[in-house]
């Protein structure tokens, strides 16, 4: 099984988002990941999509996505030509002695303790999904009490592939 990163530029139309991932449950497809968010030009939206598959399936989810009449642009997020990226937030518990351990982790990851209680800390990591699970696999000693996720969301490097659209 491989794994993709679609980038998917898409009308802001209300509804788009369903429609996308729709396309992918009717065809039995799961998804990994999804986000989306408003470009510079709140016409469009930028869904980034993380499947996996073989090729076949993978080659198939591009041209049913290219069928759609809200996409303007897709394309495969290749590691060695695209930066990606993914937000956690990680609510530890910590006791005033396990505190300095756990701060101190999160430095090395240059991670950002956001809120500080009495018997936890929150902690924003922001990096690829090989850092994020390197973070979590060390903080096995602690106890994790919530963990959120964004997802991946990523661009191709350079410019000679931007897709500009006139009124």
């Amino acid at each position: 099984m491989k794994r993709r990163i679609f980038s998917i530029l898409v009308d802001n139309t209300s509804g788009v988002l369903s429609r996308v991932a729709g396309l992918f449950s009717r065809r039995g497809y799961n998804i990994d990941s999804i986000t989306a968010g408003t470009t510079m030009d709140p016409r469009f939206t930028r869904i980034t999509v993380v499947a996996t598959g073989d090729d076949q399936i993978l080659d198939q989810i591009t041209k049913q996505l290219a069928k759609q009449v809200d996409v303007r642009d897709i394309k495969v997020l290749e590691p060695d030509s695209s930066v990606s990226r993914e937000l956690a937030l990680v609510k530890v518990a910590c006791s005033v002695e396990s505190r300095q351990d756990i701060i101190n982790l999160a430095n090395i990851f240059r991670a950002n303790i956001i809120d500080v209680g009495m018997e936890s800390l929150i902690i924003e990591l922001i990096g690829n999904q090989s850092k994020l699970e390197a973070f979590l696999n060390l903080l096995e000693g602690h106890q994790v009490l919530e963990l959120a996720r964004t997802g991946i969301t990523g661009l191709s490097r350079g410019s000679d592939d931007v897709v500009w659209f006139d009124d």
